[in-house]
């Protein structure tokens, strides 16, 4: 089965993918005729800069993944191409929500954005959320199969060890999106809906938790026999 370091066509094709993605978010400004229209394209930087730095965190796991244990057959190339699918469909509710939440007239600044009603907010929250599992479900189903492909390559010179680590780290970020879902679709929308964007502020803490209490269990874990001693 298909396991090296090479993997520059499928980088090569995704980061142009990603790149593609990062320019949706830009794609509907246009170059500021008056200083009032530069002052509102400055104005919605904190939802541009929002969206970049979570379509940057998708992109880290997604490079990381990559060079880090380099599995390539088929399975991974769909899988990979099923990530990159979501990416292009997430990106618009993303932009959208960011920029209801934190834009020139988000809802954090005390405005009302136009084109949503209180009605709609939790189905685009549910949506944001939906989107935000999928694309860690698929990271870890990605690496689920380098898993797999590993432990059938005699010296591979991978720790699966850390491999169920990076396993165990996209499944944290896939539990945030299903207690953010659940949150909105189980509790009252007055606390439901704010508790639903909230938890993902959780994220950092759960990391910590996680790397703290679990981490040394799956560590001290046997090493396979086809995985080479690290001692």
């Amino acid at each position: 089965m298909p396991v090296s370091r090479d993997v520059n066509r499928i980088e090569g094709f995704s980061d142009a993918v990603f790149g593609f993605a990062l320019t949706l978010l830009v794609v509907s400004l246009e170059v500021p005729r008056t200083f009032a229209d530069m002052m509102q394209s400055v104005r919605a930087l904190p939802a541009f800069a929002a969206s970049f730095a979570i379509l940057l965190l998708i992109w880290q796991e997604h490079h990381g993944f990559f060079r880090r244990y380099g599995v390539h057959d088929g399975p991974t190339i769909w899988l990979n191409g099923l990530l990159l699918f979501v990416v292009l469909f997430y990106v618009y509710p993303l932009k959208f929500l960011m920029t209801m939440l934190i834009g020139p007239h988000g809802v954090l600044f005390g405005g009302r954005p136009e084109g949503v009603s209180d009605a709609q907010v939790p189905g685009l929250m549910a949506m944001y959320g939906a989107g935000f599992i999928a694309l860690f479900l698929i990271l870890a189903a990605l690496h689920w199969r380098s898993l797999s492909c590993l432990k059938a390559v005699p010296d591979s010179g991978v720790d699966l060890r850390l491999l169920r680590v990076h396993l165990g780290a996209t499944l944290v970020y896939v539990s945030i999106g299903v207690l953010s879902l659940l949150l909105v679709a189980l509790l009252p929308t007055s606390v439901g809906l704010p508790a639903s964007g909230i938890v993902y502020a959780l994220i950092g803490p759960a990391h910590f938790a996680y790397h703290r209490f679990v981490v040394p269990r799956l560590m001290r874990a046997d090493v396979p026999p086809s995985v080479p001693s690290t001692h």
